[in-house]
C-alpha cells in the first residue's frame, strides 16, 4: 500500500507516479470495461458479496481488459480484487475520507502494459479537493478517480482515464457533475486521448448524458476547431439496440435505462462493444451488467 499526497494507490504491483509529458502516438487495441460490482452488505442475502466474489473476479479475468473502472467498491473488496488480480495495478480512495472509508471508484490497469504518470480523486462538490464533500443536492459524496497512463513501450503514448459514479437522486447534481468533469478534462496537461467510464445513474436521453456527449473535448479554455465530443462505444456499434438496461437489481432485467457507459475520445475507433449479461444458474455477479469495449487509436 502506497500513500502519496493524501491519495491511496494500492495494487499487487505498486508503480510510482511521475509527471512526464507525451503527445498521442499509436496504440494497439485497448480492452476497456466499466463494472459496478455492488458494495458488500449482508442485507443482500443470497446475493451477498461472499457468494458473488469469485464470479466477479472470473468475469473480469475472462474479458481480459487492459483498463477497468469499478464502482461501489469497499476497502475490503478492493484489497480482495487486487490480491486476486495481480496482473493489475490500481488507484483509488474511499469517498468518505479520501483514504479507506466508504466506496471507491478505482481504476485498474495492466501493470505490464501501462505505467502511471499522475493520478488522483476529486469530489463532485463546490470543494472538489476536500474528501467527503458534497454539494448540489448530492445525497452522499460522489467522486471521480483519474489516472494518466503511458504505454511502457519506448516512446509510448499517454492517455487520460476518468472513472465516475454520479448521484442516484439529484439530476441537478449530475448535470453540474458533468460540467465539473469536463473542466477537469480540459485542465489535463496535453491533448492525449480521453476515456470516461462509470455509473452515471442517468439514461441515454437524460440532460446530463446529452450534455456529456455534446460538450467539446479539449485542453485549455477554448476548444480548437474542429470540436471533438465523447463517443459512446456501445452506441457506435449498436445504434438501434433495445433492451439495453444495465441496472437490474440481481433480476437480469434488460428493459431499464442504460446508466453505465464507456465513452472514448472520437479519435478512437470502436471495434467491439457489449453489455455483458453473464449469469450462472440464474445468479448474477452484481446488480449492474458490466459494459465492455475494444477500441483502437486512429489519431488526428
Amino acid at each position: 500500500m502506497l500513500i502519496s499526497a493524501g491519495l491511496l494507490m494500492t495494487g499487487c504491483r505498486q508503480p510510482a507516479a511521475e509527471i512526464v509529458d507525451s503527445q498521442p502516438a499509436a496504440f494497439g487495441p485497448l480492452r476497456l470495461m466499466t463494472f459496478n460490482i455492488r458494495y458488500a452488505t449482508a442485507n443482500d442475502g443470497e446475493n451477498r458479496w461472499e457468494r458473488r466474489r469469485a464470479h466477479v473476479i472470473e468475469l473480469i479475468r475472462s474479458r481480459r481488459p487492459d483498463i477497468v473502472g469499478l464502482q461501489e467498491v469497499l476497502h475490503s473488496q478492493f484489497l480482495e480484487l487486487c490480491a486476486a488480480l495481480p496482473e493489475f495495478a490500481a488507484t483509488g480512495v474511499g469517498r468518505d475520507d479520501g483514504r479507506t472509508g466508504g466506496e471507491y471508484a478505482p481504476i485498474l490497469f495492466r501493470a505490464r502494459r501501462f505505467e502511471v504518470l499522475d493520478f488522483g480523486t476529486f469530489w463532485f462538490s463546490d470543494t472538489p479537493d476536500v474528501p467527503g464533500s458534497k454539494s448540489w443536492g448530492n445525497s452522499i459524496p460522489r467522486i471521480c478517480t483519474r489516472a494518466r497512463l503511458r504505454q511502457r513501450d519506448v516512446g509510448g503514448p499517454t492517455l487520460s482515464v476518468y472513472n465516475v459514479h454520479l448521484d442516484h437522486v439529484s439530476a441537478a447534481s449530475r448535470l453540474r457533475s458533468v460540467d465539473a468533469l469536463m473542466r477537469r478534462i480540459a485542465a489535463r496537461p496535453v491533448d492525449d486521448p480521453v476515456i470516461v467510464m462509470g455509473d452515471f445513474n442517468a439514461g441515454e436521453n437524460s440532460p446530463e448524458i446529452v450534455r456529456l456527449r455534446t460538450l467539446p473535448l479539449h485542453v485549455g479554455p477554448r476548444p480548437s476547431p474542429p470540436a471533438r465530443t465523447l463517443a459512446d462505444t456501445f452506441r457506435m456499434l449498436h445504434p438501434d439496440a433495445a433492451d439495453v438496461g444495465t441496472y437490474h437489481a440481481f433480476r437480469g432485467d434488460r428493459g431499464g435505462a442504460k446508466i453505465d457507459y464507456v465513452f472514448v475520445d472520437p479519435r478512437f475507433e470502436t471495434l467491439e462493444a457489449e453489455i455483458v449479461h453473464e449469469e450462472r444458474d440464474g445468479r448474477y455477479p452484481s446488480d449492474h451488467f458490466p459494459v465492455a469495449a475494444v477500441v483502437a487509436w486512429e489519431g488526428d
